[in-house]
């Protein structure tokens, strides 16, 4: 068993070296990081997330219902989501919104969020349980299962065995486990809090890790075995979420996840085609943002 007092007495005395510009070592011929050695039923759920020939993804996060209720900009799904679904690479939701307001005859990947907890009623959001069984996440052709994780939060240690109880059944099962890192009201943003919280959560058996962007991004990924996908996290302006997304592709980030600053957009269509022209094609912040005006210039 390791000393618990060998990581205290190794940051006094060695510096931390992440080699940032070394390329991950064992990805072998696939395109996902950290997946090379997973069976075929893995990678093929791990394609239909990341794409092939960019390596990255856009999710579009809409799973803020099961403890926010109804949100602004999220009062009709029946609505929005078919607007949408043809700009994005992933829908991540609950199974509640999938079976009641996505057609089941769409070509996209599922990320399907399978834990829960209090409503935004309750102060504390951090003990959270498991809701979906795998058997569900089978049923629903789930391509992840999404689970809330708390590191450093009262709820850190039931969080982390219902993350391992979604790795272990995901592993039966060929279905690879999205492990979303909660950020707490007494956790601060910090690099030093995302490289525990990401490599824990990648260490436990995790196959993608989602986060916030923060400084020395570039570690946080470097770090971490599995491809991290950031969160879009609070409605920011359209300017200023682009800005974060180019950010994130230049730091190591295999894709972003957005939710608000997709869905609360003035024009939510073309924000997405924009996040998608970061991750997929390479645009600029200003590239994208040109394209955004571009298409949202009234019409004469």
């Amino acid at each position: 068993m390791a000393d618990k007092e060998e990581p205290k007495k190794d940051a006094e005395k060695i510096e931390k070296n992440y080699y940032t510009d070394v390329p991950f070592k064992t990805n072998g011929n696939f395109h996902v990081k950290g997946a090379a050695n997973l069976d075929w039923g893995m990678k093929k759920h791990l394609t239909n997330i990341f794409n092939p020939k960019s390596g990255n993804t856009v999710m579009f996060a809409f799973d803020h219902g099961y403890f926010m209720g109804s949100v602004s900009g999220l009062e009709r799904l029946d609505i929005l989501i078919p607007q949408l679904i043809d700009h994005v690479d992933v829908l991540m939701a609950t199974r509640g919104a999938l079976r009641t307001c996505v057609k089941p005859n769409f070509r996209k990947g599922i990320a399907l969020r399978v834990s829960a907890g209090s409503s935004m009623i309750n102060d504390d959001l951090s003990n959270e349980l498991i809701s979906v069984d795998v058997e569900d996440a089978i049923r629903m052709n789930a391509d992840c299962m999404a689970v809330q994780v708390f590191i450093g939060a009262p709820g850190q240690l039931s969080s982390i065995n219902n993350l391992s109880r979604v790795i272990n059944a995901g592993v039966r099962f060929s279905i690879p486990t999205l492990g979303v890192i909660a950020v707490g009201k007494n956790m601060e943003r910090t690099s030093q809090y995302f490289k525990l919280a990401t490599r824990i959560v990648a260490e436990l058996g995790a196959n993608i890790i989602k986060t916030y962007y923060c400084e020395q991004f570039d570690e946080i990924v470097a770090a971490c075995p599995v491809p991290i996908v950031v969160a879009g996290g609070k409605k920011l302006s359209e300017k200023e979420a682009l800005v974060m997304a180019y950010n994130s592709m230049q730091g190591g980030a295999r894709g972003l996840d957005m939710g608000r600053n997709i869905f609360q957009s003035k024009n939510p269509v073309v924000m997405a085609d924009c996040i998608g022209k970061i991750v997929h094609n390479k645009y600029t912040d200003k590239e994208a943002w040109e394209y955004y005006c571009e298409k949202t210039k009234p019409k004469k």
